[in-house]
């Protein structure tokens, strides 16, 4: 009896925000959502505008890619940091922080004279733009009820808009502005999502005993240090001169090794850790982080170089080739929302085995010759689409697969999930990176990159089966 009326009272309490207003949950889906897509649009917007930097600012190449290198760090180190900020200090309090922190930087970078002043603005962005990710999350599982499930799902079509659109929109501020327009144009879009955000996002429910204990800062320097230094290893492999035994892989690699590996040992021994040491390796989790890194980070990664591949290989233009990616967001976001609505039915192996399947077809076809009396461009883009498809179907079930196993710690798990995708991604990139530079002949040797990159996927088949099974709303 008591535990009935506790439910219902529960279940009361979920519809209602601060100040007794009824929450609306489609205008606090499209507030986070629109948080989500200016960061996705973030990622790619700035890679149009490195020449007109590099004029704008007068300077180098290499410190002009240090814009988007920055990014990166920042995002990385920072994760895993916002997650857990955002579950011991509330997920409406670390979004609306995360917001203004991105717009500010926003505005400062589209003001900035001078290229190092640009690279520490865009650090502090990517800090920022950390925190959308485990905090959007943290709200919907919280207030979204029995529909959170559903509404997560749907994230996954959330960011192919944002890295859809933003290469067109950077393409015209360079053409018909300025390169200061690829980071004016989140000062009014954030400054939107501020004002609605707090207005419509329901206030963070008290936390049984407060905000619990201190912050793990031990944990948190060996993690971010363990970090950091992975993705200096992995920037470094970018570099044309790059060799194995070279004391920039060594050193920082390293370094990474024994800062992680006393991370690990930390959180074990530690009463309260920065993350749990199961939720990175755990029975259900392992997997899952695994399957996030491959299928989001490692494919992702690799298709962010198919224009490079379109014009190295085939000889397409810019604009054609930068628009052969537009049939793989398409296709991600359809699919993703059509695996989202039938996804209590299916389960989540069902979906991954189809996608795993699909990414492995379109990147083998990606570095195989076009069939006879097919255009490149035409056999390129269907690759591509068949990609979008095998991302479309396992966004879904990969996210929800590691939110479920422990709802209460759904910003911690969402972070994860986003670093493993990132440092996937940044892997493959560099090591990809790392091949053409020493290649003469850069468009076959990456025809070969995706090909690995497909049996890599395949090879993670097996992973599927350890993933947790779950039908229905949880």
């Amino acid at each position: 009896m008591c535990q009935s009326s506790h439910s219902a009272e529960a279940e009361k309490l979920s519809e209602y925000s601060g100040g007794n207003r009824p929450i609306r949950r489609a205008l606090v889906f499209a507030i986070v959502a629109l948080a989500l897509i200016m960061s996705s649009v973030d990622s790619t917007i700035v890679a149009t505008a490195l020449h007109a930097l590099q004029e704008g600012l007068q300077t180098s190449i290499n410190w002009v890619g240090w814009t988007l290198t920055a990014y990166s760090f920042g995002l990385v180190l920072m994760l895993p940091v916002s997650g857990k900020l955002s579950a011991r200090y509330g997920h409406r309090r670390v979004f609306l922080g995360s917001v203004a922190a991105f717009t500010a930087a926003s505005l400062g970078c589209g003001m900035a004279d001078n290229i190092y002043v640009l690279i520490v603005l865009r650090a502090i962005q990517a800090a920022g733009g950390a925190g959308f990710t485990p905090s959007a999350t943290g709200i919907v599982v919280d207030h979204f009820g029995k529909e959170r499930d559903r509404a997560l799902g749907l994230f996954g079509s959330i960011f192919p808009i944002g890295a859809m659109i933003g290469p067109v929109f950077g393409g015209l501020f360079v053409s018909y502005w300025s390169w200061r327009g690829v980071f004016y144009v989140n000062v009014p879009i954030g400054l939107v999502a501020m004002v609605l955000a707090l207005r419509y996002v329901p206030w963070d429910r008290p936390v049984a005993g407060g905000i619990g204990p201190s912050l793990d800062v031990t944990g948190m320097a060996l993690l971010g240090s363990g970090l950091l230094a992975l993705m200096v290893a992995a920037s470094y492999l970018g570099e044309s001169n790059a060799h194995p035994w070279s004391p920039a892989l060594l050193v920082p690699m390293a370094i990474a090794i024994v800062a992680l590996w006393i991370f690990f040992r930390h959180g074990i021994r530690s009463a309260h850790p920065f993350i749990a040491p199961h939720m990175i390796h755990g029975p259900g989790f392992g997997p899952v982080n695994l399957l996030n890194a491959l299928y989001g980070g490692v494919s992702g990664g690799v298709m962010a170089l198919v224009p490079l591949y379109a014009t190295n290989r085939f000889g397409i233009d810019a604009l054609g080739s930068g628009t052969l990616l537009i049939a793989q967001g398409v296709a991600t976001i359809i699919v993703s929302v059509a695996a989202t609505l039938v996804l209590r039915r299916t389960g989540y192996r069902l979906p991954l085995y189809v996608g795993n399947v699909t990414i492995t077809a379109g990147l083998v076809l990606l570095g195989v010759c076009p069939v006879a009396g097919i255009a490149p461009y035409a056999w390129l883009a269907g690759s591509a689409f068949l990609v979008g498809v095998g991302n479309g179907a396992v966004n879904p079930a990969s996210r929800n697969a590691g939110l479920q196993l422990e709802p209460r710690h759904s910003s911690t798990i969402a972070a994860l999930r986003s670093l493993g995708r990132q440092i996937g991604a940044i892997v493959a990139i560099s090591a990809a990176t790392a091949v053409l530079a020493s290649s003469g002949d850069p468009g076959d040797v990456q025809s070969w990159v995706y090909i690995v990159a497909g049996l890599l996927v395949a090879a993670a088949l097996p992973l599927i089966t350890r993933i947790p099974d779950h039908r229905g709303s949880w």
